[in-house]
């Protein structure tokens, strides 16, 4: 648990009060320090957030509004608030989120028409991730079968275009992102992680092989957005580069390393993560950099989910450790202390300062993510 000293200073008392009582005192002590010490418990914070989450964004049906009060706030961030639930569940074994997360599963098909089928690829691989952990949380089967149904579902767009890959969605088969290909190589990990089915590996290597020849920086380990085809040329949008997608990169080598003990996946994770703390691509002053509400209002807590499960490996040097926690604790000290507003624990897109009128859900799910990971952290004794 993290303690902080405050120090309070009393300055020079002057003035008739200091003549009248220094000849029977003595002369007073100008200034002193006292010391305070005040403990700060993620989990507690984390809880609180989580709390705010259901007050303020619920619907009636379960799922989440995309802003209190407003309207329902999309396929995507609904999955994304599973995932953390699942968070929640798997840190307090409070059976209480059992329900939520089965009527939010539950409310996002119906949201979607009766279906969990999108034609957005990424929306259904933020899905199929978090029905993965909330079966491994829970052996529910029925979550288990839905991330099964979207897997087949996502396969559907994989071609030869570019040489192979997943499209951005069903209806662009000229343009292939990250977010349709990082996410696809971390659920075939996580399915054959829970089936043993030798295909999800095939899978994931083939996928991971085709990225990193497509969309990952060689020198750098940055991520680019997404090739496409303009005026009959591959083009790769080399200036598009966002958190979320070195998040998954990381998540995707550090997995297949996980499998097969092949090093070279886990040197290619360890380069995105050190590009994450040191570029100003992706970080400014040691700080996940600003990506707006709205859809980039998610982008950090994605990253930071992943880059918590790279601190997490044991294979990991003791010295880039080191430079992991202490980025990740930086974030987190600058957020807790700058970044939430209290009482009602919302918190803005600039982890450094405190938030607008308005906080979208995604950006609120950045914030919950982010005291997660803090709270899991501290839990392994990671963080102080």
């Amino acid at each position: 648990m993290k303690t902080y000293k405050v120090v309070l200073s009393l300055l020079a008392i002057s003035g008739m009060f200091t003549a009248c009582i220094e000849d029977d005192l003595g002369p007073l002590r100008k200034d002193f320090d006292q010391v305070e010490e005040v403990q700060y418990d993620y989990a507690a914070t984390a809880d609180s957030m989580q709390n705010s989450l259901y007050s303020l964004y619920i619907a009636q049906d379960g799922v989440f509004n995309f802003n209190p009060g407003g309207n329902y706030g999309n396929y995507w961030p609904n999955a994304h608030a599973l995932h953390v639930y699942v968070d929640a569940y798997s840190r307090t074994g409070d059976g209480s989120y059992l329900d939520k997360m089965k009527k939010l599963l539950h409310g996002i098909r119906d949201r979607n028409g009766g279906t969990y089928s999108n034609v957005f690829n990424d929306d259904m691989l933020w899905l199929g991730n978090a029905c993965v952990r909330a079966y491994h949380e829970t052996d529910d089967a029925e979550y288990l079968q839905v991330a099964e149904f979207l897997w087949e579902d996502i396969l559907e767009s994989y071609s030869d275009v570019f040489g192979g890959g997943i499209t951005w969605k069903k209806d662009t088969p000229n343009l292939k992102n990250a977010v349709s290909n990082g996410p696809t190589i971390v659920l075939a990990t996580r399915l054959y992680r829970v089936t043993q089915d030798e295909k999800y590996l095939t899978w994931a290597r083939e996928l991971y092989d085709w990225q990193k020849a497509n969309l990952v920086d060689p020198q750098t380990g940055l991520v680019w957005d997404h090739i496409e085809l303009i005026e009959g040329e591959p083009t790769v949008k080399k200036d598009w580069i966002f958190t979320y997608n070195a998040g998954t990169w990381i998540g995707s080598g550090l997995r297949l390393y996980q499998i097969t003990g092949e090093t070279g996946y886990l040197t290619d994770a360890l380069q995105t993560a050190e590009s994450a703390m040191t570029r100003s691509e992706l970080s400014t002053e040691g700080i996940l950099k600003n990506e707006g509400q709205g859809d980039g209002g998610l982008f950090k807590g994605i990253f930071v989910r992943y880059f918590t499960e790279l601190i997490q490996e044991p294979a990991v040097s003791d010295g880039d450790k080191g430079d992991l926690v202490a980025f990740l604790n930086f974030n987190i000290e600058t957020f807790y202390t700058s970044g939430l507003r209290r009482p009602d624990m919302l918190c803005g897109p600039n982890w450094r300062q405190l938030p607008g009128d308005q906080v979208d859900l995604s950006t609120q799910l950045s914030g919950i993510m982010l005291m997660e990971a803090a709270a899991l952290l501290q839990e392994e004794g990671v963080l102080e």
